[in-house]
């Protein structure tokens, strides 16, 4: 088995040309080397780490008072443990099965990173939102963690077994559907091919009832209404005249309000690095950030599996106090899926995620970019930057009913083999799939099996609290 790491034709920008037919034989000559139905595989290896032990190495490099809020939302129920714990699941992908064909990954493809984005020409767009740990390694991987959250979700909401089997089905069905339909395209329409709002409606509504379609419609406005004026409402107030980022501590803390950060000159450092990320965007945006001045600057504690990192959010204005713009800074550290499928070819980690989301997502934020900066503790950092909120709108995935998360699965499913049909080999990679279910099922038997792992490693962090081996809290 390879992991096609020297092969030309499977490595991402690396590839030497090969027909459409040389590149369908590629893939139907790995479905001999590794059968689809073997992707239904799991078996924790004896040597496997303990998971507690994988979280806490991470929240080793995190901000130390920040960690057990990080661990008081994973232990929570099994899917907010799922959402933190990419390098568990990281470590343990290694160990299944690939074909040795790659593409660039999200790393991180659980359900909740599928959600409503705006394009820059003001268009609801559907696509993958986190890229944290994005690298080229195995299009597998993408999918199985895809195939698990949409098993463990299903157990909260109460779905049979049935239930979830035909969830699955959907999304990995809509997968291989969508990658065999991008295999016929030409490269420059793959590129250009993308998932809006209302087409999405106009496709997938008849398949919903009344109920779920008005849930849907409101999702969209709701979407388009998470902009930076409802976060500038929200987030901020008046104080002195002067337009301030409000406190609520300690998920919000104005950079004011850290005495340490103050004293270690960060509030300096997060200035060079709005005025330095600025070249790596486009000239254009560019300009149109330097129209903008810095107002104020707070810590703010985002996501489950992204609690601790350091992630500020930049109060902007433009010609008057009420023109805001909210950027948002997060640290980029390194991918959970280097140690596996080797380090990123990018100078930053930030540039890495850049790199990944730009190449994975049909369209993306006008503002993204990437610096490198000094910490509190001196120690270098590297971050990306992005608007704070722009038409963002996620699932409820308790309030899902099955047929509405087999619907949304299959839409995840599509969205998924579009970014990775981009990079990879889109004709080998839908050769190898084929016509038939075969791996469809063979990755519903793997969720379920990778699903009652997950619930073991659940309890095993619930343990490790009860002992006091680790600190949980809630925010």
């Amino acid at each position: 088995m390879t992991d096609g790491k020297d092969d030309p034709a499977a490595v991402p920008g690396g590839r030497a040309y090969r027909t459409p037919r040389e590149r369908a034989a590629l893939g139907r000559a790995a479905r001999r080397t590794t059968p689809r139905s073997r992707h239904a595989e799991w078996a924790p290896s004896p040597l496997r780490a303990d998971p507690v032990d994988v979280i806490e190495e991470q929240s080793a490099r995190r901000v130390p008072e920040l960690v057990p809020i990080r661990y008081g939302r994973m232990s929570e129920s099994p899917f907010r443990f799922y959402r933190g714990a990419a390098a568990v699941m990281a470590a343990d992908l290694a160990g299944t099965p690939v074909t040795g064909l790659r593409a660039q990954l999200c790393g991180d493809a659980h359900m909740l990173n599928f959600r409503l984005l705006a394009s820059p020409e003001r268009r609801l767009m559907f696509d993958i939102n986190d890229f944290d740990e994005t690298l080229p390694g195995p299009w597998e991987w993408d999918v199985k963690r895809l195939a698990a959250s949409l098993v463990i979700a299903g157990r909260a909401a109460g779905f049979s077994a049935g239930e979830r089997t035909a969830t699955v089905l959907a999304a990995v069905g809509g997968y291989r559907a969508y990658m065999r339909r991008f295999a016929r395209m030409g490269d420059l329409d793959v590129w250009y091919a993308h998932f809006e709002a209302d087409r999405l409606q106009e496709r997938f509504a008849p398949l919903l009832g009344a109920r779920d379609r008005a849930r849907w419609e409101r999702s969209q406005e709701r979407a388009r209404s998470h902009d930076t004026l409802q976060a500038f409402e929200k987030l901020t107030h008046v104080v002195d005249g002067r337009r301030r980022i409000a406190a609520d501590p300690p998920l919000l803390t104005p950079l004011r309000d850290l005495p340490e950060a103050l004293d270690a000159g960060v509030e300096r450092e997060l200035a060079r690095l709005m005025e330095r990320y600025g070249h790596t965007l486009q000239s254009d945006r560019r300009t149109l950030l330097e129209q903008y001045r810095v107002a104020d600057i707070a810590r703010k504690v985002v996501g489950v599996g992204s609690v601790g990192t350091r992630c500020w959010i930049v109060l902007l204005l433009g010609k008057d106090d009420e023109d805001p713009l909210f950027l948002q800074a997060k640290e980029a550290d390194e991918s959970v899926l280097a140690r596996h499928v080797g380090a990123c070819l990018q100078r930053t980690q930030g540039e890495r995620v850049v790199a990944g989301q730009r190449l994975m997502q049909a369209t993306s934020d006008i503002f993204l970019g990437w610096e490198r900066v000094h910490g509190i503790d001196g120690r270098r950092r590297d971050f990306y930057v992005r608007q704070l909120r722009d038409w963002k709108g996620i699932v409820v995935a308790e309030t899902m009913s099955p047929e509405v998360m087999g619907v949304f699965g299959r839409v995840c499913g599509a969205t998924l083999a579009r970014a990775h049909a981009r990079s990879g080999d889109r004709i080998a990679i839908a050769a190898y799939l084929g016509g038939g279910d075969v791996f469809d099922r063979a990755l519903a038997e793997f969720a379920e099996r990778y699903a009652d792992q997950n619930e073991r490693d659940h309890q095993a962090l619930l343990d490790a609290a009860r002992t006091g081996r680790v600190t949980t809290r809630s925010a």
